[in-house]
């Protein structure tokens, strides 16, 4: 099985994260970027993940959890990327533009990596 690289930048979503006393009360966004490796089975959709799966699970697990850090939203939704058939490791890049803003910085993001 031949296994490729899906690379996945800028997919956008609201969520109510955070640590600090307020943050989860609005929803407020979120930018995930995935590297995503897959086993490709020939020139088909179905021989392989279909992309935008994996776009929309990555938006799913952002907006329809909640947690306390960025690092766990990022373990979150590589995971839930990991789960779909094919899929065979994921980096999650999570990055949090309000966080960055306030903390006057260009960006604010926490990675995971997770592998079967």
């Amino acid at each position: 099985m031949v296994t490729t690289r899906l690379v996945l930048t800028g997919i956008t979503a609201e969520g109510r994260h955070g640590a600090n006393p307020g943050e989860k009360d609005e929803a407020q966004p979120f930018v995930v970027d995935l590297d995503v490796e897959v086993e490709v089975g020939g020139d088909e959709l179905a021989a392989t993940v279909d992309y935008r799966e994996l776009i929309r699970t990555a938006r799913s697990t952002v907006q329809e959890r909640s947690f306390d850090l960025l690092e766990s939203i990022a373990h979150a939704v590589a995971a839930a990327v990991l789960d779909h058939e094919g899929v065979t490791r994921v980096s999650a890049v999570v990055h949090k533009p309000s966080a960055a803003r306030s903390s006057r910085v260009q960006g604010i993001a926490a990675a995971a990596t997770i592998e079967r």
